[in-house]
Formats: C-alpha cells, sequence, structure tokens
C-alpha cells in the first residue's frame, strides 16, 4: 500500500492521517536524525566559540578594553542562558522539529544582518553597546538548538545506545569550535568580521535546511519499542521535572565543570597572545587541538559509560583530573612569572598543559546530558537539557566579564586556579544521594 492508499485508508476508519512522514522511516534514519543535531550544534558552536577564538581580532577591530571584550563575550553567553529553558519548554510542547529549524534559521538571519550592519569599516566603528546588543541577541536565538537537538537524539535511539548518541552530538561542540578557531581568526584579519559573520549565517542555514529535510518523529514500531518502553521513555523519573532534586544537581554541576572550560574558549586564545607571546598560527593550532582532542574524548566516553553504566563515576573522574590539570596549569604560569629567566623555556609546556586541561574539562557533556535526560524521561528531555545548558551559559556570560577583574587582581595563575576550584566543588555535588 502506498503511503497516499494508507493516508485515505486512515481517513475511512476515522484516524488521522500520518502528515509527519515518520512512517517513511526505518529504525536506521536515526543516524540522520543523529547527523542533524550534529550539524545543527557544530553551527552554532562555531558562533559562541569561533567568535571568542578571534578574540584578539575583536578587541583590535572593534578597539575594545579587555573589559569591554568581556562584556561582548559574555552577553553572548548571557543570551543563550536566558532562553535555554524557555526553548526547552517549548520544545516539549511544540516539538523537536519546529523549534530546531525556526531557531537556526532565525540565528542565521541575525548573524547576516550583522554581517552587513554591525562590522568595522574606514568610516563606520559600531559602537560597544550595539555590538553587544546584537550578540545577546545571537545567543537568544541560538539557545534554542541543544534541547530541540537532544530530545530528537533521546527519541530515536534506545538506553544502551543513548550515551553513544549523545556523545557524538555533543563532539558537535569542539568541532564546530575547532572550525572556528582555526578559520576565524584568519578570516577576521584578512577580511574583517563582515565575512566571519556572513560564515557563521551561511553555517546555520545549511543546518536548517537539513532539519527541514530530515527531522521527523520516529516511528515506534519500526525501533523495536515496546509500549511498556515507550510509556517509561516518556514519563519523567521522580517529581515534577522542575522539582526534580536530582535533576537541579546534576545540571548545577554541569554549570560549574564549565567555569574553567568556558575560561580556556574565551580567553586562552588571549593569555596565549599576551602572555606567552604566540602567534595566531600557534595560538589557532593549540585551540583547535584542544577541541579535537575533546571530541574524540567525548566519543570514547558515550561508548566506555554505556557498556559500564558508570556516568556518575566518569563524571566525578572529569572533575577530579580537571582540577589537578588547572591546579598545575596556574602553577606553572605562577612559577614562569617568578622566574622571568626560564619563562620563555615553561612556554611550551605550559601551552601543552593548557591543551591537557582543556581536553580533560571538555570530555564528559555527552554523558552528563544522557544522564540528565535519563534521569528527565524522553518526553521531558527538552526541559532537562535547556535547564542544564542555562547552567552552561551562565557560566558563558560569568566568565568573560569576571576574567578581567580576576587579572588585575591575581593575574593568570589566579584565572587557572579559580577555574581548578570549581572543578574540584563539583565533585561532592555529582555523589549519588544516599
Amino acid at each position: 500500500m502506498s503511503i497516499v492508499d494508507a493516508d485515505c485508508e486512515s481517513d475511512r476508519v476515522g484516524r488521522a492521517p500520518d502528515t509527519s512522514k515518520a512512517g517513511r522511516f526505518r529504525a536506521n534514519h536515526r543516524w540522520k536524525v543523529l547527523g542533524i543535531g550534529v550539524a545543527a550544534n557544530a553551527s552554532f558552536s562555531a558562533t559562541f566559540s569561533g567568535i571568542p577564538a578571534a578574540a584578539v581580532f575583536l578587541r583590535s577591530g572593534y578597539h575594545l578594553t579587555n573589559g569591554d571584550l568581556g562584556l561582548v563575550l559574555g552577553l553572548l553567553g548571557l543570551g543563550v542562558a536566558l532562553s535555554e529553558l524557555p526553548w526547552g519548554l517549548l520544545t516539549d510542547r511544540w516539538g523537536d522539529r519546529g523549534v530546531l529549524m525556526t531557531g537556526l534559521g532565525a540565528t542565521a538571519a541575525w548573524l547576516a544582518l550583522m554581517a552587513l550592519f554591525i562590522v568595522p569599516s574606514t568610516t563606520y566603528l559600531p559602537g560597544v553597546a550595539s555590538l553587544a546588543a546584537c550578540l545577546l541577541v545571537a545567543g537568544l536565538l541560538g539557545g534554542s538548538v541543544n534541547g530541540s537537538s537532544g530530545r530528537a537524539i533521546m527519541a530515536w535511539f534506545r538506553e544502551g545506545e543513548r550515551g553513544f548518541a549523545m556523545s557524538i552530538r555533543q563532539t558537535a561542540v569542539p568541532l564546530g569550535g575547532g572550525f572556528g578557531a582555526l578559520v576565524l581568526p584568519s578570516l577576521a584579519s584578512v577580511h574583517g568580521f563582515a565575512a566571519v559573520f556572513a560564515l557563521l549565517a551561511a553555517l546555520n542555514a545549511v543546518s536548517a535546511l537539513f532539519a527541514w529535510r530530515w527531522l521527523h518523529q520516529p516511528p515506534e514500531k519500526d525501533l523495536g519499542i515496546n509500549s511498556a518502553e515507550r510509556i517509561a521513555m516518556a514519563k519523567p523519573a521522580g517529581p515534577a521535572l522542575l522539582r526534580n532534586v536530582e535533576v537541579w544537581r546534576i545540571a548545577a554541576a554541569v554549570g560549574l565543570l564549565c567555569f574553567p572550560q568556558v575560561a580556556v574558549l574565551t580567553f586562552s586564545s588571549v593569555f596565549l597572545h599576551d602572555f606567552a607571546g604566540m602567534g595566531t598560527l600557534a595560538i589557532s593550532a593549540s585551540l583547535a587541538s584542544v577541541q579535537a582532542g575533546a571530541m574524540v574524548m567525548r566519543v570514547w566516553s558515550g561508548r566506555f559509560t554505556d557498556r559500564h553504566g558508570n556516568r556518575r563515576w566518569f563524571l566525578r573522574l572529569c572533575s577530579m583530573t580537571s582540577a589537578a590539570g588547572f591546579a598545575a596549569l596556574g602553577l606553572l604560569v605562577y612559577a614562569a612569572m617568578a622566574m622571568p629567566g626560564v619563562q620563555v623555556a615553561l612556554i611550551p609546556a605550559i601551552a601543552v598543559l593548557l591543551v591537557a586541561a582543556g581536553i580533560s574539562i571538555s570530555a564528559w557533556h555527552g554523558v552528563a546530558y544522557t544522564e540528565l535526560a535519563t534521569l528527565a524521561g524522553a518526553n521531558r528531555a527538552g526541559t532537562a537539557l535547556g535547564l542544564a545548558n542555562s547552567f552552561v551559559f551562565v557560566a558563558f556570560f560569568v566568565v568573560p566579564t569576571v576574567i578581567p577583574s580576576l587579572l588585575l587582581i591575581l593575574s593568570w595563575p589566579g584565572v587557572w586556579l579559580v577555574g581548578a576550584l570549581c572543578a574540584l566543588v563539583a565533585w561532592p555535588i555529582l555523589l549519588r544521594p544516599n
């Protein structure tokens, strides 16, 4: 029977026709859905991670102080923080397809407008307020990506493979960030920020097109999901989601672990330029190494925790290794400052340690989001992931705005030691309640 015939038959027996097209797809379509999630998150990651990678050129091109730079980068994160939970609630009510298409399309359109009107030229220099406001709006629109793509993956993949799938999706963040670190600084230096914003707009537009073409609701019968499992997927665990203490604990720990990660993403280019004296190529290679290492670790950690059922243990391990890595980085930078005669000799070790700590603090995202979505239930995954990413992007707002003050008071060693403290505090929060 054809799709049209099936729809007619549905009408004859009093059922609504299948207009979602989900019935056309088999279980292997889930890999296309996963690909859409990767593309969507990579597109927006290239925006919120790639623009900070070009922070040196943003600072010089727009004539910003370090405080101004922290403000404009922080407001990009604040926009996402403010919008993540509303977008997640809307996703659970409206569906992942509509939210993802709307968010990506609107983000692309806004970045295109920025490429036309909010770029410095020989006759015009945008003010700090206008640049900051535009990046705030970009964050508000881009906050749609995480919850909607995560909910789609939770719907298409079953327990036992969700950690792997969500970790693959989370490789999109370092993938997009690595692309931004490699491409955007050079693009900004040669062609200016009109080219930067235009390229980012194109990436988001293409991802929106992918979502329109291939993102649909899964056919449970083809995925082999029985009624009991479908009910379990749909039912949120424990009390009502936003009153579930465990959901809040995981979300808060996610936010704390993001503080040192955001420090790497937003100010490591400035650190390597101002403190280590590195050039554009070396800085781009260092940041791209962080992102590439994070991609590998996220895929491995998803498969590892799926097999062993030890997500909480792995999250605690990441918090401890990250705390140790950033503490060592802070102490090594302090040693270089205290002994100027050996500073040049210590620079390669400092760069390597920064990359290693950056990879460690970026390895856990897929595991944490899978644990959180499993606690919430598949039909509430959008809200749960939105809540977690609200904490994440609070870090993207707070960290860039606080770092300039930390630099004045504690210099670079203090920045990295505070990052170590945040990772350490996350460890007890991740303990299972008795």
